[in-house]
């Protein structure tokens, strides 16, 4: 990665079903910029939505992820970041606009995918002593994967079936023109 030439900031959100890896892929992608010495920031939107109780009609802490998200990014920003690296899960249009409002530069979405097979084991493995959560995230990521389907927010896609992380997260760099 060539370093020398100067960076717009921008972002990029890492969406996905449950259990396909986006908080991993994440972390290699920021490990990857590092490498590079592409002064950055990696997010996890869960940890930035994590409040309880959520607001009645805000089942996912969107509002308050949002508030986080704003402060956040422009620390990150301020202090010299000239790429945000985002793991989380949008499902609408309407988010993704929000999101990009909120990042406040110009935001890129990578999807990743896995065969369900995968998704399952990756989640036993995950929730092996929690049935109830287990059941709940086994449920979840064929209603997500479905409804990240029909909305088709991403601007690429990249398998995680049987890739390995760093390999994953050098195609998520490659597709988004960060290399």
């Amino acid at each position: 990665m060539r370093t020398d030439l100067p960076r717009v900031p921008a972002a990029l959100l890492i969406n996905g079903t449950v259990g396909v890896g986006k908080t991993t892929v994440a972390g290699a992608v920021g490990g990857l910029l590092s490498e590079g010495g592409v002064p950055h920031a990696v997010l996890d939107l869960d940890w930035l939505r994590q409040a309880w109780p959520a607001p009645p009609g805000d089942r996912f802490n969107s509002a308050v992820l949002l508030r986080n998200v704003r402060s956040v990014a422009g620390n990150y920003l301020g202090a010299g970041a000239t790429r945000l690296v985002l793991a989380g899960v949008i499902e609408h249009r309407a988010e993704r606009d929000r999101l990009a409002r909120a990042v406040g530069v110009d935001l890129t979405v990578a999807r990743l995918r896995a065969d369900p097979t995968a998704l399952h084991r990756r989640l036993a493995q995950r929730h092996h002593s929690e049935p109830e959560a287990l059941r709940w995230h086994l449920d979840r990521t064929s209603e997500l994967d479905g409804i990240l389907d029909r909305a088709a927010l991403d601007d690429f896609t990249v398998d995680t079936t049987e890739v390995r992380v760093p390999d994953v997260a050098a195609a998520v760099l490659k597709a988004a023109r960060w290399l």
